[in-house]
């Protein structure tokens, strides 16, 4: 018998997303940063209750800039997911750390608490632990949660595939010191491309937005004291963000109804596009 493949997300176009963009383009406001994302921002970090946003070029910039601010560099170790997407792990060595990877349970597929719990004992210097929602399903986070928080361990959640999933009725996304959301092509909701870095800590996300934006300084002449990065989402890209997210619980709600549908016996199998 042939498998039946089931699309992780397919895009799906509403009529909002083409307004947002041709406002931006009726003011000229093509080039990156503008109204759009200032909205976007906005907008999905009240959806989430995650405090603060700064919206990317994509998730895999999102966790790079998350390692950034949890202070990890050349040596330090990260704890991450196993089975994963390689974008979960590939920024830890952008900055010249070594991930170490974490079992998954079985019933969700992620970072299994237990075996964590073993990890940190093997690595108490650990500076940072990434988990991932895989396929959209919450990791037991309150349980990791409290793991990184008896040892003072900063949590980046990895919620690229949960947008609107929730864990004892609270967004995924917002339960580590980071939380990091993509827009990509095969995600709940999509601007194309791009992602967003949620935070609690209003310093720590107007940290992130100034290293995006190549780490210039607020002067008339071009400074840079650090090295920056080119990781601003564009004001286009922002307004079909914006007119998607409008839409997000319907999304969710057509996901898992076709999910529930298609759950038989006969073999599937999740493909990424």
């Amino acid at each position: 018998m042939t498998p039946r493949r089931i699309y992780l997300s397919s895009p799906t176009m509403h009529g909002e997303e083409e307004a947002f963009v041709q406002q931006a383009f009726e003011t000229n406001w093509v080039a990156p940063l503008g109204p759009n994302v200032d909205a976007f921002e906005r907008e999905l970090a009240e959806r989430v209750g995650g405090g603060f946003a700064a919206a990317l070029v994509s998730g895999t910039s999102a966790i790079h800039l998350a390692l950034k601010l949890c202070g990890v560099s050349r040596g330090d170790t990260v704890l991450c997911s196993t089975l994963t997407f390689s974008a979960s792990a590939n920024p830890i060595t952008y900055e010249g750390a070594t991930p170490v990877f974490v079992d998954s349970e079985w019933d969700t597929w992620n970072m299994d608490p237990r075996a964590l719990e073993r990890a940190l004992e093997r690595h108490p210097r650990a500076k940072a632990v990434i988990l991932v929602n895989l396929y959209g399903t919450p990791a037991q986070l309150h349980a990791i949660r409290q793991l990184c928080d008896a040892r003072d361990i900063p949590l980046i959640e990895d919620a690229a595939e949960s947008l609107g999933a929730l864990s004892q009725g609270q967004q995924t996304g917002t339960f580590g010191d980071f939380g990091v959301f993509s827009f990509n092509g095969n995600k709940i909701i999509t601007s194309s491309g791009g992602g967003m870095l949620v935070s609690r800590r209003e310093k720590a996300i107007a940290k992130a937005r100034f290293w995006a934006t190549q780490s210039r300084e607020p002067a008339r002449h071009y400074e840079h004291r650090e090295i920056g990065y080119n990781y601003r989402m564009s004001n286009v890209v922002a307004g079909i963000g914006r007119g998607q997210l409008i839409h997000l619980d319907e999304h969710v709600a057509r996901k898992r109804r076709f999910i529930s549908a298609t759950a038989t016996n006969s073999p599937i199998w999740i493909a990424s596009a």
